[in-house]
């Protein structure tokens, strides 16, 4: 039963199969769920990540996205090395919230938010800062929608001879990227994204050759990115602590899902063309998007305010009883709300939202 569409950038709109998988119990000391469920996604995870499989492995780790985050830079970072975080949002701020907790010795590099991070700043930093062992930045930063060039970072950074964290919570699976070729060491994501699972546990894609520097790293039992991983090898799937299982199981199923549609690409080619029937649609009702469309991403869109007088509450709830939840914007400088294109939503969907739309708006 759907009482609505959630059009946000995750928890989002899930289909009626990956739901009733969740509807069985399983023992997480049996074969039947460690060895043909979680090691078939760590399997699968890493061949959606890049063709060179044997150089990377997947690590599970319950609790939201930053949960897998902090335990990545927990677990990576030493003090004998120096992080350079790229900013442009919340997410990457977030990084920095991080790296302080932990007494990290790190540098940020702070963007607009309506502006891509800048290579040329990056290759500028890192020329004259050679200490710069590890640099994180988000793929796709939700707080707008805005898509970094993360290929023509991973160059700089890897031209530098630096380590490479990628935060793609909201866009692995969603949008092209092989880890491997684009040099990247770690890279981060979350079950109730783009492949369209619930939340309850995340996920990193390391290389193995860097993972390996890890053990004994982490000040942190529950967030050892290392141990939880040599435990999944030793125990074929088995994790350390309680794992979710019905979570787990039903993104088994979304990611057969995701193969059954065609995989990335096709999946990247529809959300493109929800992103499009937005765009256009609530253009032609006189709203603005925040950013210009050559570094939007098709995850998530942000529109301005049409005016001082627009209520966005009101606006949320009347679209809500018409079977459509969107988001409230997260910048600062401009008043916005955003609408995620992605999950088990469809270009006849965003049609019918710009119907609403245009009753609510009057």
């Amino acid at each position: 039963m759907r009482p609505y569409l959630l059009l946000t950038p995750g928890p989002l709109t899930t289909s009626e199969s990956v739901k009733t998988a969740m509807m069985t119990d399983w023992c997480t000391w049996d074969e039947d769920y460690n060895v043909h469920i979680v090691e078939e996604i760590r399997k699968g995870l890493v061949q959606l990540a890049t063709q060179k499989t044997d150089e990377y492995t997947s690590i599970l780790m319950q609790g939201s996205g930053t949960y897998c985050v902090e335990a990545t830079l927990g677990s990576v970072i030493t003090p004998k090395h120096k992080l350079l975080i790229l900013s442009n949002g919340a997410y990457g701020d977030r990084m920095g919230n991080i790296a302080e907790y932990h007494g990290m010795n790190y540098d940020m590099l702070a963007f607009d938010e309506t502006e891509q991070v800048s290579v040329e700043y990056v290759d500028d930093y890192l020329a004259h800062n050679a200490e710069i062992t590890h640099v994180a930045v988000v793929h796709c930063e939700t707080t707008t929608g805005i898509l970094n060039p993360l290929k023509e970072i991973a160059h700089m950074v890897k031209m530098h001879g630096k380590k490479l964290i990628v935060d793609a919570m909201s866009s692995f699976g969603g949008v092209p990227l092989d880890v491997e070729e684009s040099g990247i060491d770690f890279m981060i994501s979350s079950a109730n994204k783009c492949i369209q699972g619930v939340p309850g546990f995340g996920f990193i894609i390391a290389r193995k050759s860097e993972l390996q520097h890890c053990k004994g790293v982490s000040k942190s039992l529950s967030l050892d990115m290392y141990d939880q991983w040599d435990a999944m090898e030793k125990g074929h799937g088995k994790w350390r602590f309680t794992s979710p299982t019905h979570v787990v199981r039903a993104f088994k199923q979304a990611l057969d899902e995701l193969a059954a549609e065609g995989g990335v690409e096709a999946r990247y080619a529809r959300y493109c063309r929800n992103h499009d029937v937005l765009v256009e649609g609530m253009r032609s009702l006189g709203f603005h998007t925040l950013l210009k469309d050559e570094i939007q991403s098709p995850i998530i869109t942000s529109f301005l305010y049409p005016d001082k007088e627009f209520d966005f509450k009101e606006f949320y709830h009347q679209l809500k009883e018409k079977g459509f939840v969107i988001y409230p914007g997260k910048i600062s400088q401009a008043d916005t709300f955003r609408i995620g294109n992605i999950g088990d939503v469809f270009p006849e969907d965003f049609s019918r939202l710009i119907e609403a739309v245009k009753t609510v708006a009057k």
